[in-house]
C-alpha cells in the first residue's frame, strides 16, 4: 500500500470513528453518571394485594414485573403503620423515636368551628416541621453526587424543600390548604405530566436525578376509572372491595406509565427503582373505613409490606420469602450503592450485603398515638420481629388492658395463634431484644 492510500484510509477511519463517537455522546454520558433514583411508594394497601403476592383478583401486572425482574424481599415491613411517621422514616432511614414524626397530627385543641380547628392542628404541627428540618434526608445526601431531587404525592413536612427536595408538588401552606401534600396529591390521579417534565429537566441538565413518587393512590377516596371498578364488581364481595381492589390496579397503572416513560427517555439502564408501601390497609366490607387489624395496628396487615430494589443488569433478580428487611434500610442501601459514608444514627443496613442482614438478629416496630404529643406520653406499642417470631408489646400506660402477643408469622402470617404461653422462653429474648434497642436511643 503507498503512502498516499494509507492517509487516505486512515481518515476514513478518523471519520468512522468521529461519526461512531459522536452517536454514542448522550448515552455515554448517561451511563458515566451515577444511576437515576425512583423511590415508588404506594399508599394504604395491605401486603397480601398484588397479583404476585398470591391475590386472586388484584391485578399488579407492573409491580408483578418490577418484583420478577428486582431483588424483591416478601417479608418487608415499616416501623410504623401511619403515614406521616412511615413517610418520614423511609426519606430518613431513622426510627420515629428518632425523627419524632410520631404520628400524623400533634395534639391540638379541638374547636367547634372547622377552620379554627385546622388552624390549631396546624399551628401545633409547626415544632414537628422545624425538628424535620434539622435531619439529614436522602436528598440532601444525594447532593455531594449532584442529584436533581423531586418530589411529587405524598409529603407531610410542610414545603417539599424542607426533604431537601430541588423541586417539589406539595407547598405546604397551611393557609391554603397544606397538611400532607396538597397540590402533590394530584399525581398520578390526575396525570403524570409533572413527572414527565422534571425527567425532562434532568435529562437536559444531565444530571442523574432522585424522584419521590408517593401519589394518593390506593389511598381513599377510593374513586377509580369506571372501567375498573366495573371489573371488580362481579368478584368482590361488595362494593367497598371493588372500589379498594380497582384503586389498587389504577396505582400500578401508573407505576406503568413511569416506567414506559423512563424507557422511553433511554434511561431504563441506569435506573435504580425501589419499591415500598407506606403502611397496610384491609377494606371494611360494608362501609369506607379500613378494619382494626391493618393501619394504625402493630399486626402485619398494617406493617408488612413488599420491598423492591430493582437496577437492570447491576442488581441481580431474586424472590426472597425469608429474609426480613425494613423500609430504614432503603437510605443505607442507596448510599451504599453510590459509596456514600452512612450517618452514624441510621440503624438500618444494606440490603446488598448479605452478610449483614445473615448477621442482623431483629428489625424493630413502634406505634403512637395518631395525634401525639411525646414518646413516653403516646406510646401504643413496641414490636420486635424476627425468623420466625414476632412480638407486641402494648405501652403499660396506654395499652394496659391488652397483653403481649407472641406469633410463629413464618407459619401463621395472620397472627391468629397467640404463642406467648406457649413459648415464654421466646418472648424473654425478644423483650430483651426490644430493651436493648429502646437503650440505643435513650
Amino acid at each position: 500500500m503507498n503512502q498516499s492510500s494509507k492517509v487516505y484510509y486512515f481518515l476514513i477511519a478518523i471519520l468512522i470513528f468521529s461519526c461512531e463517537k459522536k452517536e454514542k455522546v448522550p448515552n455515554e454520558i448517561l451511563t458515566e453518571q451515577a444511576p437515576n433514583i425512583v423511590f415508588i411508594l404506594s399508599d394504604d394497601q395491605a401486603w397480601t394485594d398484588y397479583s404476585f403476592m398470591g391475590h386472586e383478583h388484584v391485578a399488579t401486572p407492573y409491580i408483578d414485573r418490577l418484583a420478577r425482574e428486582g431483588l424483591t424481599f416478601t417479608r418487608g415491613y415499616v416501623p410504623t403503620s401511619l403515614c406521616s411517621p412511615s413517610l418520614a422514616s423511609i426519606i430518613t432511614g431513622l426510627y420515629p423515636k428518632q425523627h419524632l414524626v410520631l404520628g400524623n397530627d400533634r395534639k391540638y385543641d379541638k374547636a367547634d368551628d372547622r377552620e379554627e380547628a385546622r388552624k390549631n392542628r396546624s399551628k401545633e404541627f409547626l415544632p414537628v416541621i422545624e425538628n424535620f428540618k434539622t435531619l439529614t434526608t436522602l436528598p440532601e445526601l444525594l447532593k455531594d453526587k449532584d442529584y436533581l431531587s423531586f418530589q411529587t404525592g405524598k409529603w407531610w413536612q410542610g414545603n417539599f424543600t424542607n426533604g431537601g427536595f430541588d423541586y417539589g408538588m406539595t407547598h405546604g401552606d397551611p393557609n391554603r390548604g397544606g397538611r400532607h401534600g396538597d397540590a402533590g396529591l394530584t399525581i398520578g390521579r390526575e396525570g403524570m405530566d409533572t413527572i414527565y417534565n422534571y425527567i425532562d429537566l434532568a435529562v437536559e441538565e444531565e444530571k442523574p436525578f432522585f424522584l419521590w413518587y408517593a401519589p394518593f393512590l390506593p389511598h381513599s377516596p377510593h374513586t377509580p376509572p369506571d372501567s375498573l371498578l366495573q371489573k371488580y364488581l362481579p368478584v368482590a364481595p361488595t362494593e367497598y372491595v371493588a372500589k379498594y381492589w380497582a384503586m389498587c390496579e389504577w396505582f400500578d397503572i401508573t407505576c406503568g406509565q413511569l416506567s414506559a416513560y423512563i424507557e422511553k427517555k433511554g434511561l431504563m439502564e441506569n435506573t435504580l427503582f425501589v419499591y415500598v408501601c407506606d403502611n397496610g390497609w384491609v377494606q371494611n366490607l360494608n362501609n369506607r373505613s379500613y378494619n382494626k387489624n391493618s393501619k394504625r395496628s402493630p399486626f402485619d396487615y398494617g406493617m408488612r409490606t413488599p420491598i423492591i430494589f430493582k437496577w437492570k443488569g447491576k442488581i441481580e433478580p431474586k424472590m426472597d420469602t425469608t429474609t426480613l428487611v425494613s423500609s430504614i434500610d432503603l437510605v443505607p442501601t442507596v448510599l451504599d450503592i453510590l459509596d456514600i459514608s452512612k450517618p452514624e444514627n441510621l440503624q438500618g443496613v444494606s440490603v446488598l450485603n448479605q452478610n449483614t442482614l445473615n448477621n442482623r438478629e431483629a428489625i424493630f416496630g413502634e406505634i403512637y398515638a395518631h395525634d401525639f404529643s411525646t414518646i413516653d406520653a403516646s406510646l401504643f406499642y413496641k414490636v420486635a420481629y424476627t425468623n420466625p417470631y414476632k412480638l407486641i408489646v402494648p405501652d403499660s400506660k396506654n395499652k394496659s388492658e391488652e397483653e403481649v402477643q407472641l406469633f410463629n408469622i413464618y407459619e401463621d402470617p395472620f397472627e391468629a395463634n397467640n404463642l406467648v404461653n406457649v413459648k415464654p422462653e421466646v418472648v424473654k429474648v425478644l423483650r430483651e431484644k426490644l430493651e436493648q434497642q429502646w437503650a440505643n436511643f435513650d
